[in-house]
């Protein structure tokens, strides 16, 4: 397991040379000239051109894109434009707002995504099953931001309970958690759903049910269990989605996130911050990523020489002619 650990951390090395480089291109087609951004249209191209020196724009891309990689292995990820300071020291307060937002979201969703999905399942093809259906599709089909400006309306508006935007209070958390989290009900529906209806037609379930035990007591003692591995992987995947996802959302409820933070920082041609919020959002995702799979062999042990192969499955011997 510390192999394939080490295996998948080593991978961080092409996926920030891969974002970086990307980054960097998109940066040198981009119109608009960051030293002008900061000084403002007052500035005269002198002290433009002493700006630009300073931060080193004048070297050709390829020696900027390498004096960046340097920095990155030294735990540097540049200073900001628009405020001078560390890019890391400003995005690591708002990873840890981004994280509280996406962790409390994700467990609203799953919840009532998995309540669902087994109500659906231990009900196929009645008509709960297909109003459950409904309503959960209902919740992924209508954007994002129509949900949080309805949701906004509602609550922070006619009912005045929770504020509209700011993250000022705890009350403050409640619409943009409750917003992603809605979101994803209808994919941990489905997935739970299926998964159920699969483990439920299995040998084992039938034994248990000729032994006499309850259907409570195979459901939730036998059936769900094995049903969460494809649940858990969508736990993992909706964890990593809301983090790099949420800069709309973080926008329209104003939370100082890493997506508000990475939106205002594209606004201002503000480049190395551009830079960190994308490199700390791709190491984010790949160590989430890891823990999934670290899961999977917690949930079923079975899994651990699966994982641990990459999937590789051996071949039967030849036999002799």
């Amino acid at each position: 397991m510390l192999r394939y650990v080490i295996k998948r951390l080593l991978l961080l090395i092409p996926i920030i040379l891969g974002v970086s480089a990307i980054i960097f291109a998109l940066k040198t087609f981009t119109p608009g000239d960051p030293a002008r951004q900061i000084l403002g249209n007052d500035a005269t191209q002198e002290q433009v051109d002493a700006k630009r020196e300073e931060l080193g724009l004048n070297d050709p891309v390829i020696v900027q894109y390498f004096r960046y990689i340097g920095g990155i292995v030294r735990g540097d990820f540049g200073d900001s434009y628009r405020t001078g300071e560390p890019v890391l020291s400003e995005i690591l307060p708002r990873l840890g707002t981004s994280a509280k937002i996406t962790i409390g979201a994700v467990a609203i969703g799953a919840i009532i995504g998995v309540l669902l999905g087994i109500i659906s399942a231990l009900k196929k093809y009645t008509w709960i099953d297909s109003v459950v259906l409904v309503v959960s599709m209902l919740f992924q089909s209508v954007p994002e931001f129509v949900v949080a400006l309805v949701l906004i309306m509602i609550f922070a508006v006619q009912l005045h309970l929770l504020p509209a935007t700011g993250i000022d209070t705890i009350q403050g958390y409640i619409l943009p958690m409750a917003c992603t989290g809605l979101a994803s009900v209808a994919s941990y529906t489905r997935i739970t759903r299926s998964s159920m209806l699969e483990v439920l037609g299995e040998d084992y379930i039938r034994t248990a049910r000729a032994k006499g035990q309850t259907e409570a007591n195979i459901t939730y003692h036998h059936a769900l269990r094995n049903a969460m591995i494809p649940v858990a992987q969508s736990i993992g995947t909706n964890l990593g989605n809301s983090i790099g996802g949420a800069m709309v959302l973080e926008t329209v409820f104003s939370v100082p996130g890493v997506g508000k933070y990475i939106v205002d920082s594209i606004t201002q041609r503000n480049y190395p911050s551009v830079l960190g919020g994308a490199l700390i959002i791709a190491i984010v995702l790949t160590v989430i990523n890891l823990l999934v799979d670290i899961s999977f062999v917690l949930i079923d042990p079975r899994l651990k020489t699966t994982i641990i192969s990459g999937g590789a499955k051996k071949k039967p011997a030849r036999r002799a002619a």
